[in-house]
């Protein structure tokens, strides 16, 4: 019968009620169903669409795919789509709710030299006309831009690029960024380029990897939406998982690793406009 002895340990567990638990002292025994009960609740709690986002997130990933810039970008707007939905209820529905707040782009030197600069038409279009990038030639640099940028509630989010393991990015620095983040209400989605996984505070750490897309409804061979191999490696709240995630119809989605690949059943509309009546091959001939 496993013991849990720890204070945060219990904290952790506070929201776990069994009627008939004993405790001893400072300890607190769970029977094994317990525990099982326990263990399968914590592995179903992150996925797409959660309210509880934390505000400092990391994303490890390499230079060369760019799977690293698009899980931010799928992850920050699956917490922005979160935010107007909650905002919107209850509000007037001829209000507008849309959160047209600027986004902070932030990259060091050496992130724009591997991975190049945000493209804006590659954007999602909502965000293409809102973002704010400023490329700095130093991590500290880099680093004063992201915290000046977490002070700022007029700005939706801030997604910064840091390449590699600077000295001056440390686990004071981090601290510094989710203390800042949490204190304003700003969240930060950090992108680690091709960086190992350091001493750090964020609340949430992923790694990404680019996967295969859906294949579209109309054409095989054309691109899909984008999807990425996500592994939740360390967060506060969640307990770790490998998930297959995809930006459809602009929200992201989440599948297990070995599910097989369904064709996208978007409906994009009729592709011929329909006639009614005569048609215009008719009239041309009258």
């Amino acid at each position: 019968m496993p013991d849990i002895q720890s204070s945060s340990s219990a904290k952790a567990l506070s929201s776990y009620s069994a009627p008939d638990r004993p405790k001893v002292g400072s300890t607190m025994r769970l029977s094994a169903s317990e525990m099982a009960t326990l263990s399968k609740a914590r592995e179903g709690r992150w996925r797409p669409g959660l309210s509880d986002q934390p505000l400092h997130s990391e994303i490890f990933a390499s230079t060369g795919d760019g799977s690293g810039a698009g899980l931010a970008l799928g992850l920050a707007r699956d917490a922005l789509n979160i935010q107007m939905h909650i905002a919107g209820e209850g509000a007037d529905p001829t209000a507008d709710v849309y959160d047209r707040r600027q986004v902070l782009w932030v990259q060091d030197a050496r992130a724009v030299q591997r991975g190049g600069r945000p493209y804006c038409q590659g954007l999602p279009a909502d965000l293409r006309d809102r973002l704010i990038h400023v490329e700095a030639k130093t991590t500290e640099d880099a680093l004063f831009a992201l915290e000046e940028g977490l002070r700022c509630r007029d700005l939706a989010c801030v997604i910064g690029e840091i390449s590699g393991n600077p000295r001056a990015f440390d686990f004071t620095a981090s601290r510094r960024l989710s203390l800042t983040a949490e204190k304003h209400g700003v969240p930060l989605w950090l992108i680690r380029l091709d960086a190992a996984a350091e001493l750090s505070s964020a609340r949430m750490r992923w790694r990404a990897q680019p996967a295969p897309s859906s294949r579209p409804l109309w054409n095989p061979d054309a691109p899909g939406s984008p999807a990425w191999k996500a592994e939740l490696f360390r967060a506060a709240r969640h307990a770790p998982g490998k998930w297959i995630l995809s930006n459809e119809d602009g929200r992201l989605h989440a599948r297990k690793p070995n599910t097989p690949i369904a064709a996208n059943t978007q409906n994009i509309g009729d592709l011929v406009r329909p006639t009614f009546g005569r048609s215009l091959a008719a009239y041309a001939r009258a």
